[in-house]
């Protein structure tokens, strides 16, 4: 079956659902995701969304912070756009019905403004701990009552089709013409033709073996872009969130930084801290300062975790401000307002993603991307907490502000696009191979290029995922397309991104650590990396 839209939006998280109900009003938009609606990265965001909303703060110092935490490597004019075009995108949200925490004795719009590691001025706009799934409600809600958006919920994109794929021509200029996407519960593949195809797909956390990403966060529409042929940049900059909670009933639940943005301490097991031997800021140091020094103290002292210490704050408090950490702790015996928080860093967001301009338009015409999967230039070597939302919300808005121009008059390529060949693929009775490389593959990842990398170890894990990659491919073919495949597919295809932009990177910069080169060195590496193949 061909689906024909003005919009293909791949995603339904901040990004992908505020462009959709931008472009609604010029145009009809289809909504693909992979499993509900609601089932996003943004729905388990807690901190919140960073902009300038505070008589005491300016444009000038969240533009500072941004880019001391990007360790030279962020784009300053896209920093400044995306800083100063927040505000505005804030009051979006909010005129949508979005409600952020306000101080209880302020006026209208006194908002409960918290501080996290690497902001200097309180500037985090949050609905107590669960921004995220306040944002997603709304627009959730917005959309689904819009006449010209439909959501196809439980559909799997597999490839995105482009008109150097049809032809077998290689071009300047590809053109995107839409997407070939899986109805998981049809068991059907069906093409969704549109001039504009928007990838806000979200992130690829669940490359590593422990992640604070739900289990959606495969990478997909990164890989589907590489496979087009865009521009891939910046994939070795991965960040680790410092504080995910330790419990084995706690599978990646992560714990706000805004918890050390109140004061919670990192301490080690016998209760000493020791952040101040690694920087000024101490337990309000940049993401990439922290992870690494919880990193290297847990393998000085052969522990699985280190602490975080909030029980200078009353109950009151910790379980107003805090609801869902607070709860989500004690139903595993933790009372936080009494004892610290068991806590390991985790694979938490990808600072690097498909290459686009400020408009968020990808290398490949009519493709573009907003959200984790897209880089942009505004975290550079190590993204600042809270802008991720941030710079979701700015980007959807401009590239809606981009197709809105070029809408009009727009003539569809007349191009035949044929339907999805399955090319003689059986069903396959043996998914303990599908099982057993997505396990390898993670492993492999958390193992030799996490935190802290070299040389031998990011050529060991080269030489493993090159092959698997292999085994994977002719798996692919060979047999019916499933989602777990689509998944492992993807993940296998972003961590030899992420391995061979680690292996290109001769130095260390923010979330890029290497024993083999361990000084910054702005001479020759203050300079995305960037991977492209060509269909």
């Amino acid at each position: 079956m061909e689906i024909r839209t003005d919009f293909l939006v791949i995603g339904s998280g901040l990004a992908g659902l505020f462009f959709a109900i931008r472009a609604a009003d010029i145009g009809t938009v289809a909504v693909v995701t992979k499993k509900d609606k609601i089932e996003s990265s943004t729905n388990y965001a807690q901190g919140g969304i960073a902009a300038v909303m505070a008589e005491d703060d300016c444009f000038d110092s969240h533009v500072a912070d941004t880019l001391t935490s990007g360790v030279g490597l962020c784009n300053e004019d896209i920093v400044n756009l995306v800083v100063k075009e927040g505000p505005e995108r804030i009051d979006d949200l909010i005129d949508w019905g979005v409600s952020f925490s306000k101080k209880s004795d302020a006026p209208e719009r006194g908002f409960d403004l918290g501080r996290e590691g690497g902001h200097s001025h309180r500037r985090v706009l949050h609905a107590k701990d669960y921004t995220g799934r306040e944002i997603e409600r709304v627009l959730s809600e917005r959309a689904e009552q819009h006449p010209n958006i439909a959501i196809y919920e439980n559909h799997f994109a597999v490839n995105l089709i482009t008109r150097s794929k049809l032809t077998g021509e290689r071009r300047s200029a590809n053109l995107c013409l839409g997407a070939y996407v899986l109805d998981i519960e049809g068991r059907a593949i069906h093409t969704f033709r549109a001039p504009y195809v928007v990838l806000a797909s979200g992130g690829s956390g669940k490359t590593y073996l422990y992640t604070s990403n739900p289990d959606i966060a495969t990478g997909d529409g990164l890989a589907m872009a590489y496979r087009a042929g865009a521009a891939i940049a910046n994939m070795e900059f991965f960040q680790f969130h410092p504080t995910c909670l330790y419990h084995p009933a706690a599978k990646s639940f992560l714990v706000s930084e805004a918890v050390r943005g109140e004061g919670g301490e990192l301490k080690l097991r016998n209760g000493s801290a020791f952040m101040e031997k690694y920087h000024p800021l101490k337990s309000l140091a940049p993401r990439d300062v922290v992870a690494r020094a919880i990193d290297t103290e847990m393998k000085r002292n052969g522990d699985d975790f280190v602490l975080l210490d909030i029980t200078h704050k009353d109950r009151d408090f910790l379980s107003k401000r805090f609801p869902t950490i607070y709860e989500r702790c004690l139903s595993l015996g933790i009372d936080m307002a009494c004892e610290p928080i068991p806590v390991v860093p985790a694979a938490h967001y990808q600072c690097g993603g498909v290459l686009v301009d400020d408009y968020a338009r990808t290398t490949i015409e009519g493709l573009f991307a907003c959200g984790e999967v897209a880089c942009t230039g505004l975290h550079g070597a190590n993204r600042l907490a809270s802008n991720s939302l941030l710079e979701a919300v700015v980007f959807a808005n401009r590239a809606f502000l981009k197709v809105s121009e070029m809408l009009p008059g727009k003539t569809e390529e007349s191009f035949s696009i044929p339907p999805w060949d399955p090319k003689g693929a059986t069903e396959s009775d043996e998914s303990i191979v599908v099982s057993h490389n997505w396990d390898e593959i993670r492993r492999c990842m958390w193992n030799y290029v996490g935190i802290v990398r070299s040389d031998k170890r990011l050529a060991r894990a080269k030489r493993r995922i090159d092959l698997i990659k292999q085994e994977i491919d002719e798996y692919y073919w060979n047999f019916t397309i499933t989602p777990d495949l689509l998944e492992l597919r993807n993940i296998a295809d972003v961590a030899q991104l992420i391995v061979a932009c680690a292996i290109m990177r001769k130095e260390s910069r923010g979330l890029h650590n290497t024993i083999d080169y361990p000084t910054k060195d702005d001479a020759n590496w203050r300079r995305n990396t960037i991977i492209q193949q060509y269909p």
